[in-house]
């Protein structure tokens, strides 16, 4: 009769559950980091007015900003907004409500975060997300009369963002492949 356990085979199992156990923890905080990103700009979206009048401060301070037209726009951004705000408050209400849209979709990443191979459609959904940001910041930034090169910088939140989830669903078909049964490891 043989043993249930042989060596090797219990040294493979304690392989390939450190294994899942490292992929596992890799996941968890790249998923975090993007979770944690989609709070944070969220919760820009709320106080522009502060913000903007910070960034005014910030960019009068730099020589260089009235050059290069920085410095106009920002001011031209941030005098809009007060007067908007002044005379009609109820219009930022839409940035609240963008802001809660980033904290929902974090919260749907506790999904991948319990469980990542289940949840993968999350990840990828995402991406698709992140993608999805260069033609409507392009387009959309157009049609609103937003300066190209402040378009270019939204477009950065999709090519900048889409790198977590891309290493994400990269290391959660790993873990797929090494964890067959699907199952979490939910040791880390």
């Amino acid at each position: 009769m043989r043993a249930a356990n042989t060596l090797p085979e219990k040294r493979a199992n304690e392989n390939s559950s450190d294994v899942i156990r490292q992929l596992l923890l890799k996941v968890r905080i790249l998923l975090l980091f993007f979770m944690v990103g989609l709070v944070i700009s969220g919760a820009t979206a709320i106080p522009l007015e502060t913000e903007l009048k910070l960034l005014a401060q910030i960019a009068a301070a730099n020589a260089n900003a009235e050059q290069t037209g920085l410095l106009r726009w920002v001011l031209q951004v941030r005098d809009a907004l007060i007067e908007t705000n002044a005379r009609y408050p109820f219009i930022t209400y839409g940035t609240d409500w963008l802001a809660f849209a980033h904290f929902v979709i974090a919260i749907a990443f506790i999904g991948p975060l319990r469980d990542p191979v289940k949840n993968l459609w999350v990840v990828e959904f995402g991406m698709i997300a992140c993608v999805l940001v260069v033609p409507f910041a392009l387009v959309m930034g157009g049609v609103r009369g937003i300066p190209f090169g402040w378009r270019l910088i939204d477009c950065s939140f999709g090519i900048f963002g889409i790198i977590p989830p891309w290493f994400c669903r990269r290391l959660i078909n790993r873990l797929a492949a090494t964890n067959p049964t699907g199952c979490p490891a939910q040791t880390v």
